[in-house]
Order: C-alpha cells, then sequence, then structure tokens
C-alpha cells in the first residue's frame, strides 16, 4: 500500500545493516534497528487507538526514541504536532485545543501541570523522557512492529504552528507531498548522497532540525550523529 513518506524516507532503512544514528554517547543504531523502533511505535499508537488524520502532540526532549515518533506517527497515519519544550501549560493548551489533539506525549517533569490541561482538551497524556522510560516507551516496548498504512500524497502528515509574533499561532498544514518534495529538491540541490553525515544539533520540534534535516538525510541514504542539544564544545569535538 502507497505511503510516499513512508516508501521514501524509512522504507529504506528496513534490513539496513549500517549505521544511521550515532548518539551522543559513541552507541549506535543501525537503519534496520531505527526502523523497528518506528513500527512499534505506530503499533503503539495504534494500540491507544489513534487513526490516520488523528493529531499527536509532542513535547519531549531530543532523543533517538523521540525522533522515532515522527517515523512512528508516519508508519501510523498519524498527524505530527511538534511543540517547543519552552511552552507553558498555558500556551500547550492552545495548540492542543486549535488542533483536536487526540494525544499529547510530554516529559516526566511536566505531566503534572500538562495533565489538567490536556484533558480539558480531550487529550490523553503520556510520558516518554529522554532516557528512554515513561509511560509511552512502556507502550512502544510492549507494541508489535506495525505495518505502513496507506496514505495519498494530499493527506495531512504534519501540523507546524507559526511563531505567532503578529497574532496567535496559525497552524501550518503540511501533506505528504508537501514535506517529500522539500526533501527532494534540498537532497538535489545540496547534493547530499549515501556517504553524507549529518551533524544534527538542532531542535527537532521545528522545521529546520525535524523536515529539512531529517528528512533530506533520511531520503539520501545518509547518517546522522544526533546530539541532544546545541553545546558548541561537543560540536568542535564530533566534527
Amino acid at each position: 500500500m502507497p505511503n510516499p513518506l513512508y516508501d521514501a524516507l524509512f522504507a529504506p532503512l528496513k534490513g539496513r545493516d549500517s549505521v544511521l544514528l550515532t548518539l551522543d554517547d559513541g552507541s549506535t543504531l543501525s537503519g534496520e534497528a531505527f526502523h523497528a523502533i518506528c513500527a512499534r511505535t505506530a503499533g503503539a499508537l495504534q494500540a491507544l487507538g489513534l487513526r490516520p488524520g488523528d493529531r499527536m502532540a509532542v513535547q519531549v526532549e531530543k532523543s533517538a526514541a523521540a525522533l522515532a515518533l515522527y517515523g512512528g506517527a508516519v508508519m501510523a497515519g498519524v498527524v505530527f504536532l511538534p511543540l517547543n519544550t519552552a511552552y507553558t501549560a498555558d500556551e500547550v493548551a492552545y495548540f492542543l485545543n486549535d488542533a483536536g489533539a487526540a494525544l499529547l506525549l510530554a516529559d516526566g517533569r511536566r505531566e503534572a501541570a500538562l495533565s489538567p490541561v490536556a484533558a480539558t482538551c480531550g487529550a490523553r497524556v503520556m510520558v516518554l523522557n529522554a532516557d528512554g522510560s515513561g509511560s509511552f516507551a512502556e507502550a512502544v516496548a510492549a507494541a508489535p512492529e506495525a505495518m505502513a498504512v496507506q496514505r495519498a500524497d494530499s493527506d495531512l502528515a504534519a501540523l507546524l504552528y507559526t511563531s505567532g509574533t503578529t497574532g496567535r499561532s496559525k497552524g501550518a498544514m503540511l501533506s505528504q507531498k508537501n514535506l517529500l518534495s522539500n526533501a527532494q529538491v534540498l537532497t538535489r540541490e545540496w547534493r547530499f548522497t549515501d556517504a553524507d553525515v549529518l551533524l544534527h544539533a538542532l531542535p527537532i520540534f521545528h522545521t529546520h532540525g525535524l523536515f529539512v534535516a531529517t528528512n533530506t538525510l533520511l531520503l539520501a541514504g545518509g547518517s546522522m550523529i544526533l546530539l541532544p542539544k546545541l553545546d558548541i564544545d561537543a560540536l568542535i569535538r564530533w566534527m
């Protein structure tokens, strides 16, 4: 069944034994291993009752598991809504309500503050911590690997909210084709290849860190050094 983003970005990872992600502690994940996490994430989302077109809001710290949330959402057809980790509970409430989110994934340190907000908006809260713990991490560990669902080019893949500098933030609706065509153009113009290594130090809650960097790298078949945050000393060390 066709799923444009999955077919182009994530399906090629299946069976890939070479390193896809190198983490800050020096550990690595092969393409196959990362694909398995994405597939189990999709399985967990389906087990929670999310269906294609449902919205999932994500306000978690950067990690390989957090990146796999995007892959799992693509596989399950769930609309991905990344949120700045600095947003307050009141700000998160606006995004949840405006987007009609069914699920909010949050860092455990913020669960108490966000749970009543999510309940008011009709969203369920689950926890994913940067160290791989939390209720959603447990759900992923217990879930079977799901198959990618069928999606069309025009189907909504993600919602990204504007900065709100000239009024309330507005949700930009990004289709499968929007995200894929952007990655295709950048891969061609920047001449990314499978020999390239991306040193990734940006947040993954905005378009450049998540879609520009990650989608382009995945489409090219390269590998990524995934740093948890922007740290100049770490950047120099890794370069």
